[in-house]
């Protein structure tokens, strides 16, 4: 039927004057007119949304606090005279700015290649024709159909709805979904309305055709986000990473400061030791670390997308590898998805094909999102009919669905010209509505006896396992053109539907996987208490406790907190139970997942600490969430999840590295500098230490991580890693003195200055980047565990590098010498017992403070 045909005489009129207005047509608009406009218009999407220019993304880099200090230091080192160490500082700020570039670049190509595969659509009428299109293909002028579920892809004027409610909370916070109505009211505001939907708005229930009035950053959210610009919360991580950052350049603002005075006030050379101290200032700073973020967050992605995972937002990762409590729907995720229609029952608990009649009229003839039990039902034969509903039935009106009443209705016109309103729903929603039952002989008024037989059946097929929904009807003269909610009253019972949604073969795997991972599942469904507590005994998980969600109405926060902590199961659940007890279980600091696909599951999705939906999901859950699967599998989530932590490993090796060497070689440095007559390292020699230190740890982003580590959810504990550093770090300094001693009273280094300097910058990076393979694991090195193959062979060769720079013809231009051939055994010995040592300390650190 064409849409014109679908308008009211009002409605037509009202939309030839928005047709003209956009140089339209109810048939949409050409493929040449839409390329034309989307040539003017642009295409639909947020400024916050697209991609950041090549100079805004170098800019991003370099405001980096760690790259700010090294260039502060190389300008100084350059106006100080030091041009090669001025040099090699911009080699450092010049790798790590380039390298997180290019990774950002890649992570970003790859992060668009992987959102194409989420697909995020709308329906719109091109060349006559319904077809979906991306949503920032949509142009002003598009023709588009709206229906449950779907997000409102720009701000647009009805043409015609139908039960139309819309969620615009995001805008304007009121909590309700508002009705969308054909008006010609006067408004106040654009947002009262009811011609007008808007862009980051979504269709709770009903229909409608709209034209689209405005798209892209002219709409008002549009406008708004690029007066606000994009507001991101800072997650856990990011927090982390930012409190270690300005620990590290705390700790070089201290330290820097106390090195130059000690060696200007003992050694009486203020500009040498000027210099020395911005070098040590440069060498405490872990410039690596943005970059190696940025990698580790990168790679896992990609690692993830190959295991059927899409991470939508980077920084989600850690807090998906941090989770320690899922929560999920079960319908889908735990259960098939794809309920069948097993039984269609009178109140006697008999086989009745007058209830699968009815059940059939009301799902063929409801416009709204049809869901798993109507797609059931409508697949159901009719057994012994021959049965065509449109020559039998004719449509007068419908009730929508809704998450509050839990049931729709459909009004239909018979042959005899009755108006039979058939509604359908939850069992207990039906029951309040109804004050007879039909049967055999005709109808009846409930009795007290009759009401017990009735709740038995359903009783017993909820306990089999059974999803039931009921049906009942009323019968009306055919005098009303219009039907409410009002009318949903005086229904006589007709009988129930029973679906069978069964265990998923691979849920009961899943949940014993999270489980060994210390993560703790919890079912948040709709549905009844009892039903969810059978499929929960079919998969093992453990019912500690059931809460109800008339039960949450009557609790305060506090109680709530308690409460949700020691319970599995929570039924009978409305969107708004769901984000309370999201929020509840943070408050106890969990971090917690959502897992949902339904449009009663954005509220959650976007509370939890990660939002995880699937690509089969409706628009408003996939768009809410951080992370997308492409299967709606709990094993395909393990595995992701497991992803998360190992790549929050490998960032966690790079600090413990980083921050345990430098603040060993803080206490070393101040020794140096009180106990030898000279600068104990020059300042381009500490650099060039410091710089192929560095290249040593790119490769830990390739890194395995230990099952011990992500055996339990990880949390960013900058106290734990300040413990961590304040145990291994000194270790270094043991050696470090060691080595200081040696060279002045084994190789007569007094006078030797190069000499010196030579043997301690050798011992320093050789001891710095085996220590690497110390650190990176709780279990023994080299034999339990042992590193990537990249990493272990850049380890490699930056140790070759240092042995070739010092006797090599360059090495004279860092200031070094040749060192004697009995030195290196002594070397050989000081890697060993370090390495010994620092295994000894690191058992004992495990043991005392439990670190798995």
């Amino acid at each position: 039927m064409e849409l014109k045909n679908l308008l009211s005489n009002f409605e037509k009129e009202y939309t030839a004057i928005l047709l003209k207005k956009f140089n339209t047509s109810l048939e949409g608009l050409t493929e040449k007119e839409a390329e034309e406009r989307l040539e003017k218009h642009g295409f639909n999407e947020l400024e916050c949304e697209k991609k950041p220019t090549i100079i805004k993304r170098i800019y991003d880099n370099i405001k980096n606090p760690l790259v700010i200090l090294l260039m502060v230091l190389a300008f100084i080192s350059y106006l100080s005279g030091d041009n090669k160490a001025a040099m090699v500082m911009c080699v450092m700020v010049v790798l790590g700015v380039v390298l997180k570039f290019f990774q950002e670049l890649r992570a970003d190509n790859s992060a668009e290649q992987l959102k194409s595969m989420v697909r995020t659509t709308a329906t719109v009428i091109r060349d006559g024709k319904a077809e979906e299109i991306p949503l920032k293909m949509i142009v002003p002028g598009d023709i588009i159909h709206l229906s449950s579920g779907d997000m409102i892809p720009a701000d647009v004027q009805l043409l015609s709805s139908k039960d139309l409610f819309v969620n615009q909370s995001a805008l304007t916070g009121e909590s309700l979904p508002v009705e969308k109505i054909i008006s010609d009211k006067k408004y106040d505001s654009d947002f009262e309305n009811t011609n007008l939907c808007f862009m980051g708005t979504n269709v709770e229930s009903g229909t409608a055709i709209a034209i689209v009035l405005t798209t892209g950053n002219d709409t008002y959210f549009g406008k708004l986000t690029s007066k606000l610009g994009e507001q991101r919360e800072v997650t856990s991580f990011d927090k982390g990473v930012n409190r270690f950052t300005w620990l590290m350049i705390k700790l070089i603002f201290i330290i820097a400061p106390v090195v130059f005075l000690i060696n200007a006030l003992v050694k009486g050379d203020w500009f040498d030791s000027f210099l020395f101290a911005i070098a040590i200032a440069v060498g405490l700073t872990p410039e690596m670390l943005p970059m190696i973020v940025t990698v580790n967050l990168s790679k896992g992605a990609i690692a993830m997308s190959k295991k059927k995972v899409i991470v939508r937002r980077l920084n989600a990762l850690q807090n998906f590898g941090a989770m320690d409590i899922l929560c999920t729907d079960k319908t889908g995720t735990i259960t098939c998805g794809r309920v069948i229609l097993e039984k269609y029952l009178n109140i006697y608990g008999k086989d009745s094909n007058r209830v699968l009649k009815y059940g059939y009229i009301n799902s063929f003839y409801q416009t709204g999102l049809k869901n798993m039990m109507d797609e059931a039902i409508l697949e159901h034969a009719i057994d012994g009919e021959d049965f065509d509903i449109k020559d039998k039935y004719e449509k007068i009106d419908e009730i929508p669905f809704d998450f509050m009443r839990k049931r729709m209705s459909v009004v239909v016109r018979n042959k005899r010209m009755e108006d039979v309103l058939i509604c359908k729903g939850a069992v207990e929603e039906i029951l309040s509505l109804c004050n007879r039952y039909e049967t055999k002989e005709g109808t009846e008024a409930f009795e007290g006896k009759m009401t017990e037989e009735i709740e038995g059946i359903v009783r017993e097929l909820n306990e089999e396992g059974f999803r039931v929904i009921a049906i009942a009807y009323k019968l009306e003269n055919a005098n009303k053109k219009e039907y409410s909610i009002k009318d949903e009253s005086g229904l006589t019972l007709l009988g129930f539907m029973a679906f069978l949604d069964p265990p998923k073969e691979t849920s009961k795997e899943a949940i014993a996987k999270f489980h060994e991972y210390k993560v703790d599942v919890k079912v948040l469904t709709g549905d009844n208490e009892i039903v969810t507590k059978k499929i929960c005994k079919e998969v093992d998980l453990p019912i500690d406790s059931i809460l109800l969600g008339s039960d949450i109405d009557n609790m305060t926060e506090e109680e709530l907190q308690e409460a949700a902590e020691v319970t599995t199961i929570f039924a009978k659940l409305s969107p708004m139970h769901k984000e309370r007890i999201i929020k509840a279980l943070q408050k106890k600091k969990h971090v917690v997942g959502f897992m949902g696909d339904g449009i009663n599951d954005a509220p959650a999705l976007k509370a939890g600490d990660v939002g995880i939906s699937v690509n089969t999901a409706v628009d408003i859950a996939k768009e809410s969430s951080d992370i997308i699967l492409l299967e709606n599998n709990l094993l395909v989530l393990e595995e992701g999840m497991l992803e998360g932590r190992r790549i929050f490993g490998n960032i966690i090796k790079y600090i413990k590295m980083t921050a345990s060497s430098n603040f060993g070689n803080m206490f070393s440095v101040i020794g140096a500098s009180i106990f030898v007559p000279f600068l104990p390292m020059l300042p381009i020699q500490i650099l060039t230490n410091n710089l192929l230190y560095d290249i040593s740890q790119t490769a830990i982003p390739t890194d395995k991580v230990d099952e011990e580590w992500v055996a339990k959810p990880r949390k960013w504990e900058i106290d734990e890693i300040k413990r961590y550093i304040f145990h291994i770090g000194p270790i270094s300094s043991i050696f470090d003195y060691a080595t200081y001693f040696i060279m002045l009273y084994v190789f007569k280094a007094f006078n030797n200055p190069a000499l010196f300097q030579t043997g301690w910058f050798l011992e320093s990076l050789i001891t710095q980047t085996v220590i690497i393979h110390v650190i990176r694991t709780n279990k023994l090195p080299f034999i339990q565990s042992r590193a990537s193959k990249p990493l272990t062979i850049t380890s490699l060769i930056i140790m070759a590098a240092g042995i070739i720079l010092i006797n090599s013809p360059l090495g004279s231009a860092f200031g070094f010498t040749k060192l004697p051939l009995s030195y290196y055994p002594i070397l050989l010995l000081t890697i060993i017992f370090y390495i010994l040592l620092t295994q000894l300390v690191k058992n004992w650190y495990i043991k005392k403070y439990e670190v798995e």
